[in-house]
């Protein structure tokens, strides 16, 4: 099913059909800036999965007014899920990371601290970046028709993540490192069947140290390379991503 065609509004909240409200300002902001009418269809979603049809109820300068009209069960997502665990790249790389990853379907993704990461995050100022990020992928989410929001984790260093990501026997997603030193390069066979659960590791600017490797490689994960080519901390994970969005592609009707 396409995205819908009216403007798309992302609330952290239950919706429920024939509510009437008023939306928060930076949401009635945007629909201002579109300068909607009364009456104007719009797409609501919580990003729990489906989506709700709406209307314009009012418009004025404190605020602006919905109807909720319709609960549509509607799903976007690819059909495996995708977990990114990342050595946050610095500045604004990071954002741009979230943006284009909640674009190409990510499940959740996983911020680390690794011995070679440039951006180091702790207390508060973690958790106001976390909250940033939420929000970046939630406009990311509006831009491309996904109906459910990424899970993002709270800030990690990746030998705590690595102690306790692996307890649970039940967990059978595949694992790999992407790794421009290793021997074996992906190859989109590695995935298994449709449905089956990835997650992908990846360093920060430097990568991994030797260290970090053997510890990734010790919790069971597998090392892949991507090419010849060495990518930017920022550009590697995106790259299994692109497959795995193509994937999901492949069997639709052109």
């Amino acid at each position: 099913m396409n995205p819908p065609s009216a403007p798309r509004i992302h609330l952290d909240r239950p919706l429920a059909a024939g509510e009437v409200f008023d939306l928060p300002q930076a949401q009635a902001r945007h629909v201002q800036v579109l300068r909607l009418q009364p009456g104007s269809a719009l797409s609501i979603f919580n990003g729990r999965g489906g989506e709700w049809r709406a209307r314009v109820e009012g418009m004025g300068r404190a605020g602006v007014g919905v109807r909720i009209e319709a609960f549509d069960d509607v799903e976007r997502e690819l059909p495996r899920q995708v977990t990114l665990a990342l050595g946050m790249p610095a500045n604004e790389r990071m954002d741009t990371l979230i943006e284009k990853a909640t674009e190409l379907g990510v499940a959740a993704i996983q911020p680390l601290l690794c011995e070679r990461s440039v951006l180091r995050l702790s207390g508060e100022r973690a958790v106001r970046r976390l909250a940033h990020w939420r929000g970046v992928a939630g406009a990311a989410a509006e831009q491309s028709g996904r109906t459910r929001l990424p899970v993002l984790h709270e800030v990690a260093s990746l030998r705590d993540w690595l102690d306790g990501a692996h307890v649970d026997p039940a967990d059978v997603a595949r694992r790999f490192m992407l790794s421009p030193a290793a021997s074996r390069s992906w190859r989109p066979d590695m995935a298994g069947e449709p449905g089956q659960r990835l997650v992908f590791l990846s360093g920060p600017e430097g990568g991994l140290s030797p260290a970090e490797e053997r510890a990734a490689s010790d919790a069971g994960y597998m090392p892949v390379s991507l090419g010849e080519r060495v990518l930017r901390a920022d550009t590697a994970p995106l790259v299994v991503l692109a497959w795995c969005s193509l994937e999901s592609n492949a069997g639709s009707p052109a």
